[in-house]
């Protein structure tokens, strides 16, 4: 598996397609709880047509979970050392949930990085500290056990979830094997980011996905998102909050129609 030392912690990575061809380069962030495999569903297709990087984010997968808090800053300057380290001087990018929350920070400080961006599932204020303070002690204290009933239910309808129980077993136990320290780290940085002031300044062409029955990033909030960013793209599946995998190929064509059409 490869690993890459950025900004002091080992993160690891998966390059999908030809990654010494001539595509441009796409950038995968997970969300918080998940990692890289989250992505298992998009990466074929995407990979037709880009040199796809994925990267557990810091505190999952099989990436280190230094001691936190963790910040914004960090996350996304995790993704910058990483294209660093691997030679890419621009990358689209598209990342759900947490991943983004880091693809608004990145947008908005660091647009001579990207082509376009894909923003899933997220807010540029994500939940409250009465939401993310009690659910990192829990974490810290408890283990992730303790909050995978409470917490993978609200992933997805009661449909999916009954329809789908093997999707569902896989991602709980990447769930549950995610590192209580890097999860409730990853809260923190969550908990601390308002990105709101800085979302009206990201130049780049953006879409911004919802989910219809999303509770941790209500459509509202991506209505709020996009409205807020210039010129910036909204679309609503008919989902929860990991949309990529409840509606697998409504999010793949969005994403790929969004990344490919000419500019």
């Amino acid at each position: 598996m490869p690993y890459a030392a950025v900004n002091g912690t080992e993160l690891h990575y998966r390059i999908d397609g030809d990654r010494h061809g001539h595509a441009p380069w796409l950038v995968l962030s997970n969300s918080l709880g998940t990692d890289m495999s989250m992505w298992t569903p998009q990466v074929a297709a995407l990979s037709k047509r880009f040199r796809v990087l994925r990267y557990d984010t810091r505190g999952h997968g099989h990436s280190e979970a230094p001691k936190g808090p963790y910040t914004i800053d960090q996350l996304s300057g995790d993704v910058l050392g990483l294209m660093d380290t691997l030679k890419i001087s621009r990358a689209n990018f598209c990342g759900i949930s947490m991943g983004g929350l880091t693809g608004i920070a990145l947008a908005a400080r660091h647009g001579d990085r990207f082509e376009r961006v894909v923003l899933s599932n997220t807010a540029a204020r994500i939940g409250s500290p009465e939401v993310w303070v009690p659910r990192a002690a829990k974490a810290r204290h408890e283990g992730m056990f303790a909050l995978a009933d409470a917490v993978l239910p609200r992933w997805f309808t009661a449909d999916f979830i009954e329809r789908e129980p093997v999707v569902l077993a896989m991602i709980r136990d990447v769930f549950v094997h995610t590192d209580k320290e890097g999860y409730a780290s990853n809260c923190d940085a969550i908990n601390a980011a308002d990105l709101r002031p800085e979302a009206p300044g990201i130049k780049l062409p953006t879409l911004v996905i919802s989910g219809t029955h999303d509770l941790a990033a209500t459509p509202a909030q991506g209505r709020e998102l996009a409205q807020a960013i210039p010129g910036a793209r909204y679309v609503e599946l008919d989902a929860s909050h990991i949309s990529n995998i409840e509606k697998l190929g409504e999010f793949t064509k969005t994403v790929l129609d969004f990344l490919t059409e000419p500019k």
